[in-house]
């Protein structure tokens, strides 16, 4: 993707025996099991394999019985680190397992909400404009994220997972594997010289000066002792680097277009802060009366969308995702003009 973005307005087998809806109690799997491996399952570590099959199982169990041999590998003992391939027969001892809580399902209303949602789709592929406020996976208090969401929305997919991540309050584009051999090309297309291309728009307090096309600055993450996770500009950071073009400005904001050249945790946000713009409705790094300010004009969230992603697809073609700025996003807009 060239030139400033224009914005838009307008399995196979069950491994587990689980336990009825609601009990406390835990319970032992019926007997010792044998997975073969699929290709959606091929090339991955075993620990991460039984991580993510036996759900409840503490990890440290899961690499006792490995350790103890009593996890097999056509019929031979086999490390935490050995990767799978299409056709291993994996044995599973018998594991105690629990479900303590029922599992959380998505209302009717999120289901129908994430339907409409789906900008893109193919047997490897699915690109979601994700709302606002909706975690993108469960944990930390969140029983239930995007991710969970979409697997319970999409149970004849055997392998559902994130390629990357964006922040609760973020809405817009987001990419998710239903291969994993979609999952690891797209992972490697993130790492080093990023070839993923992503825009966001993103609304900041104040005049952003034309001069300021780059952000080159180092950031470093913090955990406060709330265990409220903060990011700040340091010289002891990670090397961080966000581009910023100008798209329209209004009396006291402006609206920005930011493309991550590197992938850090609160990157855009705390970039624009460090250049004196806070982003507008931020309560994290904003400001709060300048927030309550924009609130009562209408602007009840963080002003930052995922509004393109562009990169290309393992058969060699180009894929455009473009998602249209949320229904308060453009009117706050429409307000400001």
């Amino acid at each position: 993707m060239s030139g400033p973005f224009k914005p838009i307005y307008p399995p196979r087998v069950l491994i587990v025996v689980t336990i009825p809806a609601g009990s406390t109690k835990s319970t032992h799997s019926a007997k010792v099991q044998y997975l073969v491996i699929d290709e959606d399952s091929e090339g991955q570590r075993l620990d991460n394999f039984l991580l993510s099959k036996l759900k409840g199982v503490p990890k440290s169990l899961i690499y006792r019985v490995i350790r103890k041999g009593e996890v097999r590998i056509n019929k031979g003992r086999a490390k935490p680190e050995r990767k799978l391939q299409a056709g291993d027969s994996v044995r599973v001892p018998p594991i105690r397992v629990s479900q303590e809580k029922p599992e959380v399902k998505p209302s009717g209303n999120l289901r129908s909400l994430l339907e409409a949602s789906v900008l893109y789709e193919s047997k490897e592929l699915m690109v979601v404009n994700k709302p606002s406020g909706l975690a993108v996976h469960g944990g930390s208090g969140i029983s239930l994220g995007l991710i969970e969401s979409l697997r319970q929305m999409r149970p004849e997919n055997s392998f559902m997972e994130l390629v990357h991540r964006l922040d609760r309050d973020t809405s817009g584009c987001i990419l998710v594997a239903k291969k994993r051999s979609m999952l690891v090309y797209l992972q490697g297309l993130f790492r080093g010289v990023k070839q993923i291309d992503k825009r966001y728009l993103a609304l900041v307090r104040g005049r952003w000066p034309n001069r300021a096309k780059v952000v080159d600055a180092s950031l470093q993450k913090n955990e406060l002792s709330s265990g409220e996770r903060m990011v700040r500009v340091s010289l002891e950071g990670k090397p961080s680097k966000t581009e910023f073009d100008v798209v329209k400005r209004f009396e006291e904001v402006t609206l920005v277009q930011a493309k991550p050249i590197t992938g850090r945790t609160h990157q855009i946000r705390v970039h624009a802060l460090h250049k004196g713009h806070p982003l507008v409705g931020d309560d994290k790094y904003g400001n709060d009366e300048f927030n309550k300010q924009m609130k009562k004009q209408g602007c009840r969230r963080l002003f930052l969308h995922a509004a393109s992603l562009q990169f290309m697809l393992p058969d060699g073609q180009s894929l455009l995702v473009q998602a249209p700025l949320p229904e308060e996003l453009q009117n706050f807009i429409d307000v400001l003009e």
